[in-house]
């Protein structure tokens, strides 16, 4: 199972391990991620599972659809790496994928 670690916005760090096939954004909610409201259930519509991908992650994943790119303009604090995290799948080589939350979100 790919280890996927959150980083909120005062620091605190939290490990968890991820289901390869189901989403970021599933990953942080099965373990109860603070800060990962995923308010739509995944479909990107809300913005409310909007994170930063670690600089050392970025080219590493899929780019994002047109849809989520539209969908970020909705977030608060949107950086260059700015990702819905409902949008990255969780594939074996995302072991060690280090995630960040913005401080809208704590």
């Amino acid at each position: 199972m790919p280890k996927i670690t959150f980083i909120e916005h005062d620091g605190t760090e939290r490990t968890v391990q991820a289901d390869a096939g189901r989403s970021v954004m599933q990953a942080a909610t099965d373990h109860l991620v603070p800060g990962i409201l995923a308010d739509c259930g995944g479909n990107c519509a809300c913005a409310t599972c909007h994170v930063y991908v670690d600089e050392s992650w970025r080219a590493r994943l899929p780019s994002p659809s047109n849809e989520e790119r539209e969908m970020i303009e909705c977030a608060l604090h949107v950086q260059e790496n700015s990702r819905l995290s409902c949008q990255i799948p969780v594939t074996a080589e995302l072991d060690g994928l280090v995630i960040r939350l913005p401080e809208s979100q704590t």
